[in-house]
């Protein structure tokens, strides 16, 4: 019984964050979203790993993968804990840096500035891509409390 309940938490967890890149409401991403919606799970797969896990569920070499398959690979990979998750410890510093005025969590507009003008950040970071970052860790927010929940996403 308390398996079929994490299991349905899981599953809950994983088609949120999916339906959060389903642009089309049609049970597939891009491909490129894969990254992301496994990294807001609380995942974070080396370069290789994501590879491997994108070539395992992305069918044909579309560019897209469907939900039907995305779901149960991600299910195994949350439950064996296949991508270890970055420790709190190092959540909480990084959380800490950018919390300049020690308010205890990140405004979208302070954290839109950070990934767009700090140097250390990736130049592939787009508006649109971190407008969907945020809306997607606002909706996830929802069943979560505290930015370290939030972040962590234990399953």
């Amino acid at each position: 019984m308390a398996a079929n309940v994490r299991s349905a938490e899981v599953d809950k967890k994983i088609r949120a964050a999916f339906e959060a890149f389903d642009y089309q409401s049609n049970q597939t991403v891009d491909v490129r979203e894969i990254g992301t919606i496994i990294y807001s799970l609380g995942c974070f797969p080396t370069q290789a790993d994501l590879h491997n896990f994108i070539a395992e569920v992305e069918e044909d070499q579309t560019g897209y993968i469907h939900l039907d398959r995305f779901l149960p690979a991600m299910t195994t990979v949350l439950l064996e804990h296949k991508f270890p998750p970055i420790s709190e410890d190092v959540l909480l510093q990084a959380f800490e840096v950018l919390d300049i005025e020690k308010k205890g969590f990140l405004d979208p507009d302070d954290l839109s500035q950070y990934m767009t003008e700090e140097v250390w950040m990736l130049p592939l970071m787009t508006k649109t891509w971190i407008c969907t970052f945020i809306q997607t860790f606002t909706k996830l927010e929802d069943s979560l409390r505290g930015p370290m929940q939030l972040l962590s996403m234990e399953v």
